[in-house]
C-alpha cells in the first residue's frame, strides 16, 4: 500500500462510523461507476480467450423469445 493510501486508511479508521459514511460518499464522487473490477477484467480476459478458441454462440442460435 502506498504511504498516502496508508495514511488515509489510518485516518479513516480513527473516525466514528457516522463520519466514515460521509467520507465514503465523498470518495464515491471521485470514482467512476463504470470502473472494471479485477473480477471483471479476469472475466473479460477469459471471454477473449474463449472467443479466440472458437468458443462462442452465434446470435441466430439463440431463441430470443
Amino acid at each position: 500500500m502506498s504511504p498516502v493510501k496508508s495514511q488515509i486508511v489510518d485516518m479513516i479508521d480513527c473516525l466514528p462510523e457516522c463520519e466514515q459514511t460521509l467520507i465514503l460518499e465523498i470518495v464515491r464522487r471521485f470514482v467512476s461507476d463504470d470502473v472494471a473490477t479485477p473480477d471483471d477484467l479476469r472475466d473479460i480476459a477469459q471471454a477473449d480467450e474463449d472467443f479466440a478458441c472458437g468458443e462462442f454462440v452465434r446470435d441466430e442460435d439463440i431463441n430470443w423469445k
